[in-house]
């Protein structure tokens, strides 16, 4: 699928910038060494949620390019679903689109990599697949990732590629205790934590940006120098040239103060990079794992994002439309981004139920669905102009409704100009991946229900 990846004039060409609606489907794109060397500064053709023939009706330069550098590879596929979609890049990654919806930025990390480094991108970025996605905006998180304690646990519980250690999501993020109140975590020490590591996502931003004007400097040179200065190894001349173009000395600074930070928040005391005191880090969280597994099996989940992640099942139907509605109103704007499984956004050290698994509807209620007529809309509403809001309204409509809904029927609770009900479905979609819509059969057809 190289025809995807096109250049800022290309994209410009086929309608970036001129065409409306073509700037959710053609972003910046970033890989491994887009983060780690020098970012190529391309950008991805994404139609996700979109049909061939919408695509060729909406952005007909977009169908011409990809039917002529696609589709003739893509014929050649011996996986059905590439051949069958050969408009679309990759996988959908259905459970990590909307587990980015509404987020500003997201944490991510570069699978394979010498040195274990965190750092926020925007949300309008799509992350390639060889970058392990979080689906966390807060910088707190940001800041427990990029302290030595989880890289000790990362270089402990992950694999290598030749001498490059690998980060397994399930083994290194999802079996990961986070500290919290029961580990000596305090307000205090959590706002310290989350603006050291803003300083740090920052100040690499600031020293790498082009407009810096140090050619050369990479996120893996600045990292090089700064093990360098940690091991007390004299510095080549190059190392020195990144050292002063890279502030390594702040950065290191800072780094110290993020390390003393967060181990005061597990309750450890300072330690220095010995390998006798990643021992007692490493006995500390293994400890802590085991208790936090305690707490699991006794139904105790300690969530990263409760409001997405642990949506109360238990709720009455009024309470959980409350409750589902806030979720949309503080979460949701739908944005599609690619990248790894949204499952390595939850915080599960037994790898139990915090997994966010998302289930599809099932079909087992639709006899009795069958004999249901659905009712005329008491009231019908102009289609909202912006995506949250139309999730929004969508999913009260559902909410409010005593049966499923097929889509023609939601379509008749809504009025408005344009090609709105092409967006119906893939509003769904997501709204299903988000456990706030299930699809049910009705014969031949599908409806849907909150």
């Amino acid at each position: 699928g190289a025809g995807f990846i096109v250049s800022a004039p290309e994209a410009a060409s086929l309608g970036l910038g001129s065409v409306p609606g073509l700037e959710r489907h053609i972003r910046e794109y970033r890989n491994g060494r887009d983060l780690t060397d020098s970012p190529r500064g391309v950008m991805v053709i994404d139609l996700f949620g979109l049909t061939s023939e919408s695509v060729r009706e909406r952005f007909p330069a977009v169908y011409q390019w990809l039917s002529e550098r696609v589709k003739p590879e893509r014929d050649q596929n011996n996986r059905a679903t590439y051949r069958d979609n050969w408009w679309l890049f990759g996988e959908p990654r259905k459970d990590l689109r909307p587990a980015l919806a509404g987020l500003p930025r997201f944490i991510a990390t570069v699978e394979t990599a010498k040195h274990r480094t965190f750092q926020f991108l925007a949300a309008s970025i799509l992350p390639d697949n060889m970058l392990i996605a979080i689906a966390v905006n807060d910088a707190f998180h940001l800041g427990v990732l990029s302290s030595r304690v989880h890289e000790a646990w990362a270089l402990a519980q992950g694999g290598t590629l030749e001498d490059r250690p690998r980060y397994n999501k399930s083994r290194c993020f999802e079996t990961f205790p986070f500290p919290d109140e029961d580990t000596g975590l305090t307000s205090a020490l959590r706002q310290t934590i989350a603006a050291l590591a803003e300083q740090i996502d920052q100040h690499r931003k600031r020293v790498l940006a082009p407009e810096a004007g140090h050619k050369g400097l990479t996120l893996t040179g600045i990292y090089n120098v700064l093990a360098a200065l940690r091991e007390g190894r004299a510095l080549s001349a190059k190392e020195k040239t990144q050292h002063t173009q890279g502030l390594v000395g702040v950065l290191r600074e800072l780094h110290d103060e993020l390390d003393a930070a967060v181990l005061c928040a597990y309750g450890l005391p300072p330690l220095t990079c010995a390998d006798a005191d990643t021992d007692v880090i490493l006995t500390h969280l293994v400890a802590l794992n085991t208790r936090r597994a305690a707490e699991e099996a006794a139904g105790t989940v300690r969530w990263l994002r409760p409001a997405f992640q642990n949506v109360d099942k238990s709720l009455s139907k009024p309470e959980l439309h409350e409750h589902v509605q806030q979720g949309l109103d503080d979460d949701l704007v739908f944005e599609n981004s690619d990248g790894i499984d949204s499952k390595s956004e939850g915080n599960a050290p037994a790898k139990q139920a915090a997994n966010n698994t998302v289930t599809a509807g099932s079909s087992a209620n639709a006899s009795a669905l069958k004999s249901l007529t659905t009712p005329a809309p008491t009231a019908v509403q102009p289609w909202p102009a912006t995506l949250p809001e139309q999730v929004r309204a969508v999913a009260q409509v559902l909410a409010s409704s005593p049966v499923a809904l097929s889509l023609t029927a939601l379509e008749a609770h809504f009025k408005g100009r344009g090609p709105w009900k092409k967006g119906l479905p893939m509003l769904l979609q997501t709204l299903e991946a988000l456990g706030r819509a299930q699809p049910i059969a009705v014969g031949d057809a599908v409806a849907w229900r909150a």
